[in-house]
């Protein structure tokens, strides 16, 4: 992959399946290679009505348990 989507599903989608098939260990790393910061994904995806869950390492739906 050599960008990240901006479609906030396809975001979710593609940073869920980095993290869970361990290309990156964190959010942190993954961001880095891709020139972000965690925060701006966070905060951006919090609007799009996810949140991120540092246990679990993947954004889910805000409310979901």
């Amino acid at each position: 992959m050599e960008y990240l989507p901006k479609d906030p599903g396809m975001l979710v989608s593609a940073v869920n399946m980095l993290l869970r098939d361990e290309e990156f260990d964190t959010l942190e790393s993954l961001c880095c290679y891709f020139d972000k910061e965690p925060e701006e994904i966070k905060n951006y995806l919090n609007e799009q009505g996810f949140v991120y869950d540092e246990e679990q390492k993947q954004f889910r739906p805000i409310g979901y348990k």
